[in-house]
């Protein structure tokens, strides 16, 4: 069941372009996570699969099929909404079994059915309730059950941990990758919350603006970000970027000063806050900033650094920094194999 976006735009009635050209491309059994900010498009690419919208160009293709104009009840996929969308009026096993009664099952199958899915996410214990008698993370299981029911060759997820609280978000990213697991179905999920992605996904769409800027494992997107604007989307907190100018082998921006492996001229310097290190004075590339906000993230401690270059500076590692305070100099080195370069112009990245 491989899916394919080729060229799609769409355009809204307002001149708003939602998606610009989209091309991609996933295979059967994929944990694919459109992932970006809001208006980047995430949500529009996930009702045109669904057949919810219609492209204003180019097609979408599902195991070879174009199904561009197909009806979304004959596309194979299920879908949760973020609000869960579930009939108040209807117990949690009518709504369970509401996909398979349209479909005119018999009863004894929806029966088995509904009760077989309600057991693989842990709700048979809530058949007879009302949705008003559930927990958020209970309604969201009576959603993606609902959606898994009839067995779909695909399930759509337009950001259905945003109204949980984090502990729960947390509990219910792993019982979706235990589901992905277990059932091997293709899962398309959309979210902005890049820790999500990074946790769920097999592989991340990242979006932009409409545009496809980045579509890789989540271990490579993370360590090699294609431009500017995935490095500072991924990680907590983002991606340092530097703007400043490499003169005889040195990166020079205000107070940083570090050795680089690059020509002269000007460039956009990217460290992640994890791999920058507290060094002595002494160590050879080593360069002294002034602390300004000190924050313990526990086991973490974050150190924020103002330089003089315009560009903060934010530091995170479980060493011991009980001794340090805000306005304190620091003496900090950046590994020459931590760092990141990006085209001063373009944003994009340079090896």
């Amino acid at each position: 069941m491989a899916v394919s976006f080729k060229q799609v735009t769409k355009r809204f009635a307002d001149g708003t372009v939602a998606l610009d050209h989209l091309d991609l491309d996933f295979e059967l059994g994929e944990f694919v996570v459109l992932l970006g900010p809001s208006g980047s498009g995430k949500t529009t690419a996930c009702r045109l699969l669904a057949g919810l919208e219609q492209p204003s160009s180019g097609r979408i293709e599902i195991d070879g099929k174009d199904v561009t104009n197909v009806p979304p009840r004959f596309r194979g996929i299920g879908m949760v909404f973020q609000n869960y969308a579930l009939y108040s009026h209807k117990s949690v096993f009518e709504n369970i079994a509401y996909p398979l009664r349209i479909r005119k099952v018999p009863a004894a199958d929806i029966e088995r059915s509904v009760r077989d899915v309600a057991d693989l996410l842990r709700i048979g214990d809530y058949l007879k309730r009302k949705p008003a008698q559930l927990s958020g993370g209970q309604a969201q299981r009576v959603a993606v059950a609902r959606a898994l029911v009839w067995e779909p060759a695909i399930c759509l997820m337009d950001e259905p941990l945003s109204n949980l609280d984090a502990l729960l978000r947390l509990h219910m990213r792993t019982e979706l990758n235990r589901l992905h697991r277990k059932l091997d179905k293709t899962f398309v999920f959309v979210t902005h919350d890049q820790e999500e992605a990074m946790t769920l996904a097999t592989r991340i769409a990242v979006l932009k603006d409409g545009r496809l800027v980045q579509f890789d494992e989540p271990k490579t997107i993370y360590r090699k970000p294609a431009n500017r604007f995935v490095a500072e989307f991924m990680g907590r907190p983002a991606m340092n970027t530097i703007d400043g100018m490499v003169e005889g082998g040195v990166f020079r921006a205000g107070a940083v000063a570090c050795p680089v492996d690059r020509s002269d001229g000007p460039v956009t310097l990217g460290i992640r806050p994890e791999q920058i290190e507290l060094a002595a004075a002494s160590t050879p590339g080593a360069m002294t900033l002034t602390v300004d906000v000190k924050e313990a993230v526990e086991p973490d401690t974050l150190l924020i650094f103002q330089n003089s270059g315009g560009n903060a500076i934010t530091l995170r590692t479980q060493a011991n920094c009980d001794a340090i305070e805000a306005g304190q100099p620091v003496s900090l080195a950046f590994p020459k194999s931590a760092l990141h370069y990006f085209d001063a112009r373009t944003g994009q990245r340079v090896e």
